[in-house]
């Protein structure tokens, strides 16, 4: 049976995808039954849409393979900590889990809109937390 890490481990492929695009490195992907559904990453840069978070990316995909607009049977694993509209997006799919691995102090959706999520969806935080920040931290140290 596949665990937290290995879907983690698939989220931070796609992080690194998002790396070489030269968008800032969220990655994410849906598990539903014990399969992967969706995968995604921030294509931000790419589509020059302030919207395509990797989270959005995700449910876009995961609700188009599914069929309908509930992901009540999924998990989502993504990163870095979902932003208070990708949460706010989380809560309208109905999403069962949420796995996150680094917490995103500045924008990240616990601090500022913990309720926007549904009320039945649980969160995982810190999810190998140490290897999804130090994708982040190289990217914004190769910015500046």
């Amino acid at each position: 049976m596949m665990d937290d890490f290995f879907y983690m481990r698939q989220a931070l492929e796609e992080a690194g995808k998002a790396f070489a695009e030269d968008e800032i490195p969220v990655g994410a992907v849906v598990e539903c039954q014990g399969r992967i559904i969706a995968r995604a990453h921030n294509l931000t840069e790419r589509l020059t849409d302030v919207t395509a978070h990797a989270e959005m990316q995700a449910i876009t995909a995961a609700s188009a393979h599914l069929g309908g607009k509930y992901l009540t049977e999924c998990t989502l694993y993504v990163t870095v900590e979902p932003c208070v509209m990708c949460a706010g997006a989380l809560g309208w799919s109905q999403i069962k889990r949420i796995v996150f691995g680094a917490a995103d102090e500045k924008r990240g959706f616990l601090r500022f809109s913990p309720q926007a999520l549904h009320p039945r969806t649980e969160v995982t935080a810190g999810i190998m937390e140490q290897e999804c920040a130090k994708l982040m931290k190289e990217f914004f140290q190769k910015k500046r």
